[in-house]
């Protein structure tokens, strides 16, 4: 897999479960936008700009999928969420060479949970999430866990 060596256009997201809609709204010229998952549970993606990049766009459908997967992974290990669990994803086109390649940077934070359970559980959403899936051996993908 080729490391990107040069970026040149990044998307990032910043998606949570479980928010209040009136702890954060998006600054003026961004638009907060509901994403959804099959079975309803919504997710919001968060101060898009108006006319978001490929990549922003990319970053977000993945980010809702994404937390969606961690959702099932956690039930799966019977760990219950907290209301805070988020994660970053930063979408990233760049140049290696002549040649261009997507890379993505994974932040996520699962407070107060033991940071083995939170990395295990943000490796089997990993495995779950069908975006990820889609990308797994074809793009760089480095995650940061949390618990603080």
């Amino acid at each position: 897999m080729t490391k990107i060596q040069k970026i040149q256009f990044t998307g990032l997201t910043h998606t949570k479960i479980n928010r209040d809609p009136a702890l954060q709204r998006g600054e003026h010229g961004v638009v907060d936008m509901k994403l959804s998952t099959p079975g309803g549970k919504s997710y919001e993606f968060i101060a898009a700009e108006l006319h978001p990049t490929a990549e922003q766009l990319f970053a977000g459908a993945w980010s809702a999928c994404w937390i969606a997967a961690l959702g099932i992974a956690a039930s799966l290990k019977k760990v219950t969420l907290p209301e805070d669990t988020a994660v970053n994803i930063q979408v990233n086109i760049g140049e290696t060479g002549p040649a261009w390649f997507l890379g993505a940077k994974f932040n996520v934070r699962i407070p107060g949970v033991d940071q083995n359970v939170a990395e295990a559980l943000a490796h089997s959403a990993h495995q779950i999430c069908p975006y990820s899936k889609a990308v797994d051996g074809n793009i760089e993908v480095d995650m940061v866990v949390t618990t603080a």
